[in-house]
């Protein structure tokens, strides 16, 4: 099947509706509640979807023992993987003020690029750890550099580095900003690409959004009923992960357990995303027994 939203998440959606249905129909329905929490707004600023679902839902008393997020976490196969936990997301911008001239009297400037430069190495090395027990390196990537200058004999009056760093639980939100902030301002007194200029590099910096902070799901029961499951639909016990980006799980686990499974994200945000027709009938039967084993246990 080909569509955007397939495998991401909109299939996922789809198989944990049929397994709860199938339950249903076969059982006539679980010893407890589910909730299904369809919203939007999840790849955006994530204001207006799952956090203000949530504060509603809780204000009127409901309350979660567990939550699935389907999220395509498999690599490969179905099976695969399940993000036990994320890293924290941050992203902003470095902005750097110089002043415009000719190219040819550089004396008479003073080139934002030459500023940008220092800061982005600043900002690029050393790198900010090794990494953790349960989760990947701190990584920083530059996502754009713009100067938005048309002419080659300009030097221009401003240029911005845009960046994202995803880091794990050495660092939380507010020491991860503290240490970039320590790094630029190192960075701009350094004269390697600005020789003859005695005043700073002249920069701003701007964080963007609000950020995704750290977790890990140590709920041994979720994690540990979910992974049989799985095993016994395809065969296999999946890996505990934390790798990828963000989700919605970073709302979630403010209010219980939660971990994230779904199917095989290779065309994920890609043109002709699609799913197997079989993974969606693979997928849904791992979500039936899930409810089955998660109700029959009654852990819920």
């Amino acid at each position: 099947m080909y569509g955007r939203g397939a495998v991401d998440m909109k299939g996922g959606i789809a198989c944990f509706i049929a397994a709860v249905a199938r339950h249903i129909e076969k059982d006539g329905g679980p010893k407890g509640s589910v909730s299904l929490l369809i919203t939007g707004d999840e790849e955006g600023p994530a204001i207006n979807g799952t956090t203000k679902l949530l504060d509603w839902a809780a204000a009127k008393g409901e309350k979660w023992d567990a939550s699935i997020v389907g999220e395509p976490t498999n690599p490969d196969a179905l099976g695969d993987m399940i993000k036990i936990g994320r890293r924290g997301s941050l992203s902003g911008s470095v902005i750097v003020n110089g002043r415009q001239g000719h190219a040819a009297y550089p004396q008479l400037a003073d080139n934002p690029v030459r500023g940008l430069i220092s800061l982005v190495d600043a900002l690029l090395h050393p790198v900010f750890d090794k990494g953790t027990r349960d989760f990947q390196p701190t990584n920083l990537e530059v996502t754009s550099i713009d100067v938005g200058n048309p002419a080659t004999n300009v030097i221009p009056a401003k240029a911005t580095a845009t960046f994202n760093i995803r880091f794990n639980d050495t660092w939380d939100a507010e020491t991860i900003q503290a240490e970039i902030h320590n790094r630029l301002d190192q960075a701009a007194g350094r004269k390697k690409y600005r020789p003859g200029k005695k005043a700073p590099v002249d920069y701003e910096l701007v964080w963007r959004d609000r950020p995704s902070h750290v977790f890990l799901t140590r709920d041994e029961k979720l994690i540990d009923t979910l992974s049989t499951s799985v095993a016994a639909v395809v065969g296999k016990t999946p890996a505990l992960s934390t790798s990828g980006g963000t989700s919605d799980a970073r709302f979630i686990k403010d209010y219980c357990p939660v971990v994230e499974f779904g199917l095989v994200g290779k065309t994920m945000h890609m043109v002709d995303e699609r799913v197997a027709l079989a993974d969606l009938e693979t997928l849904t039967q791992i979500y039936e027994r899930f409810i089955e084993d998660w109700f029959g246990q009654g852990l819920a």
